[in-house]
């Protein structure tokens, strides 16, 4: 088998654990933040900075390497890891959120997370997946059918079509170590029909993805094949869904889908407690503190999402007290760390001061400086989690981190 899950310890009274996940090209130490590499890169840092942020694995994105530079000349490169000098362990992702983002997001400003407030006044607003105004504007259609969905290009507008098949074929010449079954990800705002319509067809192409994977011999031997779980903010679709996929042969599970803020630890919850245990489970594009606590103590093993660096390029860093604005006027001549005791290669070397300047000045280090920091941030929060769960002292951690970070 290419990946193998050992629990080491488990959080009582709680779902959650921490753990070793072989793969490979080496061991990730379980709870762990996925960092993100979309196209083969960590925007604006090096490989050997991600690493030295301590990073064990990073995630790229299939629909943007298949749109380019393509599959095959990654495969020429000698897959994902070498193309990009990444020596530790890879994932990709099915392409199946650019379907909601694409489709059913496109231009209501809709994320995976949504406010109380947010989703009330969505759910307001008709949200289809196909609008016939978007037909002919490049790079923002996708129509979905039983068989796939097809879409145009964001940066051509060109026609393309992916189905389970496809996406796995993808994946495999991508080369990653972990690899995701291709699904339906549905907007927070999806009425409960649509919800279950989608839920149904995912777990169609879930078993489709399944069965090409396990055609492709040598592909089988070294990378292993998550199913994804969806069924939106309803717990009888979501626990429907876990139980479902739960019967393949997957060799782990991503909890995909979007959420209400005030929703996603409860959703969590309800999907671990219906997923093997000796399985590792990946929380799909979450990743800001207060959710990285919640999704530990409810199960989740691994965690990816864009935050740390797309926020460091708008000049937002993470500190111990709350995300921080270095636009601010009152870090112009502020001398000290972005964040005291951090120990990230930008807080032993810089000052606020130093990088309110380089924001101001449009500097591209800026961006790679703020973007170690950030990474190194939520990287070293989710080890200390995992240390404090080892040591039997995980609610008095998360007592401690709450009481001072502000959200």
């Amino acid at each position: 088998m290419p990946l193998t899950f050992t629990i080491t310890e488990r959080l009582p009274g709680k779902s959650g654990r921490a753990g070793e996940l072989e793969t490979p090209h080496g061991v990730i130490q379980t709870p762990a933040f996925v960092t993100v590499g979309t196209k083969a890169t960590v925007k604006a840092v090096t490989p050997e900075a991600v690493k030295a942020a301590g990073a064990q694995v990073v995630l790229a994105n299939t629909y943007h390497l298949y749109l380019q530079p393509g599959e095959d000349l990654i495969a020429q490169a000698g897959g994902l890891g070498k193309f990009m000098h990444w020596e530790g362990p890879t994932m990709t992702d099915s392409g199946g959120f650019q379907v909601f983002s694409l489709g059913a997001a496109y231009g209501h400003r809709l994320g995976k997370i949504v406010q109380a407030a947010e989703l009330e006044k969505a759910e307001s607003e008709t949200i289809s997946v196909y609008d016939e105004s978007l037909a002919t504007q490049h790079g923002r259609l996708a129509i979905i059918d039983e068989e796939g969905v097809s879409f145009t290009s964001h940066l051509d507008g060109s026609f393309h079509r992916f189905t389970p098949e496809r996406s796995i074929e993808i994946q495999h010449k991508i080369g990653a170590d972990m690899i995701f079954a291709f699904d339906e990800c549905t907007s927070p705002t999806a009425p409960y029909e649509y919800q279950k319509e989608a839920l149904d067809r995912t777990h169609r192409w879930a078993k489709r993805s399944l069965d090409a994977h396990r055609t492709n011999l040598s592909a089988r031997k070294s990378q292993g094949i998550f199913g994804v779980v969806q069924g939106g903010r309803y717990e009888d679709l979501r626990r429907e869904s876990a139980r479902e996929l739960a019967r393949l042969e997957f060799d782990g599970f991503g909890i995909g889908g979007s959420f209400s803020k005030e929703d996603m630890n409860t959703a969590v919850g309800w999907v671990c407690e219906e997923l093997p245990e000796e399985k590792p489970r990946h929380l799909l594009g979450i990743g800001e503190p207060l959710d990285l606590f919640g999704g530990i103590e409810n199960g989740a093993d691994l965690f990816d999402c864009v935050a740390p660096t797309r926020i460091a390029r708008t000049g937002m860093v993470y500190t111990k007290q709350g995300k921080i604005n270095l636009f601010n006027e009152r870090y112009r001549n502020d001398f000290t760390p972005l964040d005291e005791g951090c120990g990230c290669a930008t807080c032993t070397h810089y000052t606020k001061a130093y990088l309110s300047h380089l924001f101001r000045a449009k500097e591209m280090l800026a961006a790679t400086l703020a973007t170690q920091h950030n990474l190194h941030f939520l990287i070293h929060l989710v080890e200390n989690i995992r240390t404090a769960l080892l040591e039997g002292r995980f609610e008095q951690y998360k007592e401690e981190f709450l009481s001072v970070y502000k959200s």
